[in-house]
């Protein structure tokens, strides 16, 4: 039997103080909260992260406004990926439409019955949205043709 060998997909919900992060299994098939980490300190921690573990695709929440221009966060997110991409040539690194994450993430915690308290909690905010942009990623068209041509060796 053959088996193919796959990283982990992670996304990042870039934010000016904070960002969240959030990765999948190794078998691609659930998004997992990672860790929120405090943005001055983010390129740090994905390279002591991608040291010790097997990452193939970083997924960039894209910021749009609701007329689906660029967000005023776009002036930060595309030099961050283009620093991704010259570290990590290696790893294939996506802009994807992080539109209502915030919302969902708040929608997501009502449902489950956090706390009031806990809801407040921005960094949480921070990885569910993370873990929310990975799912839709994951859900995508892209991702699934993505998926077909690295499994079958298309590429």
């Amino acid at each position: 039997m053959l088996y193919y060998k796959v990283g982990r997909i992670l996304a990042i919900d870039y934010g000016r103080k904070r960002t969240g992060l959030a990765v999948t299994d190794p078998l691609r098939i659930i998004a997992n909260v990672l860790a929120t980490v405090e943005t001055k300190e983010l390129e740090k921690y994905l390279a002591d992260y991608f040291a010790t573990n097997d990452v193939d695709i970083i997924v960039l929440g894209k910021p749009s406004q609701m007329n689906g221009e660029p967000s005023e966060t776009m002036r930060y997110i595309e030099p961050l990926a283009g620093r991704l991409r010259h570290a990590y040539p290696d790893k294939k690194v996506v802009l994807y439409d992080e539109r209502f994450t915030s919302v969902l993430a708040h929608r997501a915690m009502l449902e489950s019955g956090i706390g009031k308290m806990a809801r407040r909690d921005k960094a949480l905010v921070d990885r569910i949205s993370a873990t929310i942009i990975l799912q839709s990623y994951m859900d995508s068209m892209e991702y699934s043709a993505d998926r077909v041509s690295e499994v079958f060796n298309l590429k």
